[in-house]
């Protein structure tokens, strides 16, 4: 892709993804890689920040005789990610109006 993702958006994106469900990293990796092209190691230190600012919370499941680590959504991650999509919403509509115009002859 063309166009670099901002810190803030791949936020929005790991929020809402996890809006959805709990999921572990490599999952929640998979999920967003559907439509931004972003590594395991570029997603980490967003869920750390995200961590950091109170938006996720973790806990360990048993799985295959290790630990997965859940990601899962607080009330201040849900906060953050309503105004993530109206900040999307205005953002979009402003760079649609200059993009996806048609040229009037």
């Amino acid at each position: 892709m063309v166009f670099q993702i901002s810190s803030a958006l791949l936020e929005a994106c790991v929020l809402s993804v996890l809006e959805k469900e709990d999921l572990y990293g490599y999952v929640l990796t998979q999920n967003v890689k559907e439509v931004v092209d972003i590594s395991e190691s570029t997603l980490y230190p967003v869920l750390r920040r995200l961590l950091k600012e109170g938006c996720l919370t973790t806990y360990d499941m048993p799985f295959g005789g290790r630990n997965r680590r859940y990601y899962q959504l607080t009330d201040k991650g849900k906060c953050q990610l309503q105004l993530y999509r109206q900040e999307w919403i205005q953002y979009k509509s402003g760079i649609d109006k200059i993009l996806i115009t048609e040229v009037k002859k």
